[in-house]
């Protein structure tokens, strides 16, 4: 069925009851109504019918007052029959008023406006109460609240109680959100409809979500397995430095990534807003997740992060490789990345991996692109490649079939000024003792993510040391 919007499809005694004794109004699902409702103009427009046609409703004083088509009152000692009859009614608030004309309590109609598919559970929040000092999930029961029905919203929701109505006034808070699995984050709140109080009206909120292709592990995965549950999102009160390049920069929101790839970091964020809990791993604030605002989101295969009101969010410990699609927000709200970084990976040969005693250095082929001085490979002026910590790129082999190691393309200037943002020639060597031989190969590398070069090192059979 579809919301009533025609009167002559509520029948008195059926789908709408009034009670002159007790003065209420009633809505009740069946026959032509169903759980869709009927908007408020329309229960007005047959309220109307019968008191004209009703020669006993026409002996009470009328219900209703209407303001405009989306705005009426509740008069003459009327109300509305259950918080069932509430839950029907569309497209339009009220507020209940006494003999005085003063509100006993205030119901806006929220309205979603954009696609939210059907059976997706949108929620509110009516009032912050947030309290760092205690750090009790219980202290936030109750101010998150789902909407009576899935799918795109429009219903009444209460804004305002007197000390008899439950002794309340939200009218200047309300925050929409939709958090699906696999879909992107619906979030729409007063100040993003040019709001600062809200009164007894529809109100049209902007909420819509769309699949999300980034999201692909279940939530049992991501909230019990590995690389997930090393991760953690920590609020501190003062702020964190980071460098970034050669700039700090200050954040107070810190997601540990737990050396896993931006898809997974993103992942496990997302999995955190949806939960009804504290997600602070720290311990200092009570941060329920399904509250809190979006800290990341993906632009195509570029991770970001956000600037929420405790302040910006930092991303350590994620894959070297991923360096060039970050970007993160400072409590400022400046968007920042680092400095393109170039990835090189090294791949050893069984006699590298096998021999305990291996290890391997990069050098610069030459310094051509730079002074130009003959501090090439094969010197004693040869120089070691320096990673985007401005640590050498030498260690040993340890046992691993790959390393991964970051060099800072656009600001090395090891070879010289000249030298920044051009492609580096390279000499990679290996040595090991029980196992490996020496061995050497060259590479380049270039402004990309894909710079490899392979050290297979032939067995060695000669070494000896008794």
């Amino acid at each position: 069925m579809a919301i009533i919007t025609d009167p002559d499809f509520l029948i008195d005694g059926q789908e709408i009851v009034i009670s002159t004794s007790n003065k209420t109004v009633q809505l009740v699902i069946g026959g032509n109504l169903s759980s869709d409702g009927a908007t408020i103009k329309c229960v007005y427009s047959k309220l109307k019918e019968l008191w004209k046609n009703s020669a006993t409703y026409i002996k009470f004083p009328f219900p209703m007052g209407p303001i405009t088509d989306e705005q009426f009152e509740m008069i003459n000692g009327w109300d509305w029959a259950d918080d069932t009859t509430r839950y029907l009614l569309r497209t339009g608030g009220w507020a209940v008023k006494d003999s005085s004309g003063i509100s006993l309590e205030e119901w806006a109609c929220i309205v979603s406006l954009g696609v939210i598919a059907a059976g997706d559970q949108a929620y509110y929040v009516q009032t912050d109460s947030e309290n760092p000092s205690a750090l009790d999930p219980s202290y936030e029961v109750g101010l998150i609240q789902d909407f009576e029905l899935t799918g795109p919203v429009n219903q009444a929701v209460k804004i305002y109680g007197d000390v008899t109505h439950g002794n309340f006034d939200y009218r200047d808070y309300f925050k929409i959100y939709c958090r699906i699995y696999q879909k992107t984050y619906a979030f729409s709140q007063l100040s993003e409809i040019g709001v600062s109080e809200m009164t007894y009206q529809a109100y049209r909120f902007p909420l819509a979500n769309a699949s999300d292709v980034k999201i692909t592990h279940d939530d049992t995965v991501v909230g019990n397995d590995a690389p997930y549950s090393g991760m953690s999102i920590t609020w501190y009160s003062t702020p964190q430095e980071r460098v970034i390049g050669s700039t700090s920069y200050y954040f107070n929101i810190i997601v540990d990534g737990n050396n896993a790839t931006a898809e997974q970091i993103f992942e496990f964020v997302q999995y955190k807003l949806r939960q009804d809990a504290d997600i602070d791993d720290g311990g200092g604030f009570l941060q329920i997740g399904k509250k809190v605002r979006s800290l990341l989101r993906m632009v195509g295969d570029t991770l970001y992060t956000s600037r929420i009101a405790e302040g910006g969010v930092f991303i350590d410990n994620y894959q070297d490789v991923d360096v060039n699609r970050l970007v993160f927000t400072d409590n400022s709200g400046v968007e920042v990345s680092f400095p393109y970084s170039a990835v090189l990976t090294l791949s050893f040969g069984d006699n590298l991996i096998n021999d305990t005693n291996a290890k391997y250095w990069v050098y610069f082929t030459n310094d051509d692109a730079g002074d130009n001085t003959g501090r090439d490979y094969g010197t004693s002026t040869a120089i070691l490649v320096k990673d985007n910590d401005g640590v050498d790129m030498t260690d040993d082999v340890s046992a691993r079939s790959s390393v991964q190691l970051t060099y800072a393309y656009d600001s090395n200037v090891q070879r010289g000024n000249s030298s920044a943002a051009e492609d580096a020639p390279i000499t990679c060597v290996a040595i090991g003792l029980d196992t490996g031989q020496f061995v050497k190969a060259t590479g380049i590398i270039a402004r990309s993510t894909s710079n490899s070069v392979s050290l297979v090192a032939p067995l060695e059979r000669n070494y000896q040391n008794n």
